[in-house]
């Protein structure tokens, strides 16, 4: 068991953070931890970090208690916190092996983790004149530093524009292959684009903890398109399997269909052989997004 939560209570005054937080995450799996903002996703991090200490309850990490083991579980913990700590004055290298030390490795891990999170490139410079999605880099490599079996990652993708949003997932996804990694956030997509499974907290409270394969699997799907023109609503209800379409906007269109077999193709077909130009075509994972309304919209 890499990461184990049990009962976890933490408040701050007369504020509950957290109200019996229990659950575990195995070897190997890329957990998401949604929730809206002031969920107390961060509170769990810090307590699973030992930046914290709980009110009552048990945590472990690679069974390795986070109140009695601080030093062990912090050996065992890569930890890439919301607002990523970086020395701007510090080259990249500089302040890698400045982390090494810290962590007492060889230096032989510094060119490792700089391969494994694309930094070479930019290692020669200082901090302060990278990119967002570079200085993302730099916490995720400073975080592997050490070799850790679990990977806690607090918001790591906040700030970054959609370019390298996409490089920073892959990273992860690739990073995940050989890590536990418990990812914090409250961008669904983000949980649908690299995890396993999706625990959701609202209010302190564990409201949902599901594999992201069954909800997958389960029928309903909505297929968001953009055409070059109005379409009638009406117009689009000849598509099989579709149970709603609605315009979100301009000429944006969400398409609900009751299967489980992958629409995109099908719409894609529809708009060529009607002659509509396509400019934008995805899948939205209708169940998760419903879920997440459901049990956060309280």
């Amino acid at each position: 068991m890499s990461i184990a939560v049990k009962n976890i209570s933490k408040s701050f005054g007369s504020q509950k953070a957290l109200s019996n937080i229990s659950f575990t995450i195995e070897k190997g799996e890329i957990v998401g931890f949604l929730g809206p903002n002031g969920a107390g996703k961060s509170t769990l991090m810090k307590i699973l970090t030992t930046y914290s200490l709980a009110d009552n309850g048990e945590a472990a990490v690679n069974s390795f208690d986070v109140q009695t083991d601080k030093k062990q579980v912090q050996k065992s913990i890569g930890y890439l916190p919301e607002h990523n700590p970086l020395y701007l004055d510090m080259y990249v290298k500089e302040y890698l092996e400045f982390n090494a030390n810290v962590y007492k490795v060889g230096k032989d891990r510094i060119e490792t983790v700089i391969d494994q999170t694309g930094l070479a490139p930019e290692s020669h410079k200082k901090i302060g004149q990278l990119s967002k999605g570079y200085r993302q880099r730099v916490g995720l490599a400073a975080a592997l530093l050490h070799d850790p079996e679990v990977l806690i990652l607090d918001e790591p993708t906040t700030g970054l524009d959609p370019n390298q949003l996409l490089e920073i997932r892959k990273l992860i996804k690739e990073i995940g292959k050989q890590k536990t990694i418990l990812l914090s956030t409250h961008i669904m997509k983000e949980v649908e684009a690299v995890c396993d499974r999706v625990i959701i907290i609202n209010k302190g409270v564990v409201v949902a903890d599901k594999k992201l394969e069954e909800l997958r699997s389960e029928e309903e799907q909505i297929i968001e398109v953009e055409f070059d023109y109005r379409v009638e609503e009406a117009f689009l209800q000849k598509l099989p399997n579709v149970v709603h379409v609605k315009n979100i906007g301009g000429f944006v269109y969400d398409i609900t269909f009751n299967t489980s077999v992958d629409m995109r193709p099908v719409v894609f077909d529809f708009a060529h052989d009607n002659k509509l130009k396509t400019l934008q075509l995805s899948r939205k994972n209708k169940n998760l997004e419903s879920l997440f309304t459901e049990l956060t919209n309280i």
